[in-house]
């Protein structure tokens, strides 16, 4: 069985309430995928850890982990990003145990984007697997505008979620028979109050990378030619709640009980 987990920022911790439902009824992924948040928390289910201890590490998160304003962010339009590297790096550090692909126990792919050529990159089992974990996870969830990009080997690579925010694409030839496939990223049906008509330049880039993202994961969706049987699971999700690290339990629940959902409609039919 094949997992795959989307992007979404704090969103992400649905994917582990969706895994555990998995690993109640008796079925453990053979094999993950994941773009920026969902390859994180999919790196820590390939490490070996229980929904235990990947809950755990992920209540402790906070805001200042990973949404630390950068130094530079008062020169506005010159700015490099509005924030900081680091922490969300020693965040993935916390969460992830291990610091290679060769140290997990199941085979993980995370996707990034080349920033120049705009292709989507593969690191770890389908992929360039000489990267540091830590690094590739980092690639995956640099977001544009909000971080800056990883360096690898002089090149830049930014957010997976640009280019497949559900990575569906990545195991449609996978021997599997089932591929079980969560999706909170952006949607355009997220719940909850909008501001994108706020005259901000940073409202018009969220919404124009809303729309972008939602298109491209509703196509991903539709387009699925594997052989495998798609179980979909999709969580109710939030509007601009990317930084929300103080809901996580809520999400870790929400995600729970859409995959129980979607796992007994896979089991009728």
């Amino acid at each position: 069985m094949v997992c795959v987990l989307s992007g979404g920022g704090a969103k992400s911790a649905a994917h582990i309430g969706a895994v555990q439902a998995l690993l109640e009824r008796g079925l453990v992924p053979g094999y993950f995928a994941g773009t920026s948040m969902g390859a994180v928390i999919a790196a820590c289910f390939a490490s070996g850890l229980s929904y235990e201890e990947v809950l755990s590490r992920a209540a402790s998160v906070s805001r200042r982990d990973v949404a630390r304003l950068a130094p530079g962010v008062l020169t506005g339009p010159w700015a490099k990003s509005l924030l900081q590297r680091e922490p969300l790096e020693e965040t993935i550090e916390r969460l992830v145990p291990a610091e290679r692909f060769s140290d997990l126990r199941f085979p993980l792919t995370v996707t990034a984007v080349d920033a120049e050529s705009g292709e989507l990159v593969l690191f770890g089992a389908k992929g360039r697997a000489d990267v540091p974990l830590r690094l590739a996870l980092y690639a995956s969830c640099a977001l544009p505008v909000y971080y800056p990009p990883a360096l690898i080997d002089g090149r830049a690579y930014v957010d997976g979620g640009l280019r497949s925010p559900l990575p569906l694409k990545v195991v449609e030839r996978e021997d599997a028979d089932l591929v079980f496939a969560v999706y909170v990223g952006p949607s355009f049906s997220e719940e909850g109050p909008r501001r994108e008509r706020e005259p901000t330049l940073l409202a018009a880039h969220n919404n124009a990378m809303r729309i972008m993202m939602a298109a491209q994961a509703e196509a991903e969706i539709a387009g699925w030619k594997g052989g495998a049987r798609l179980v979909l699971v999709r969580p109710p999700v939030e509007a601009q709640a990317t930084f929300a690290v103080d809901r996580v339990v809520r999400y870790v629940e929400r995600g729970y009980r859409a995959a129980v959902r979607a796992l007994e409609d896979w089991r009728r039919a």
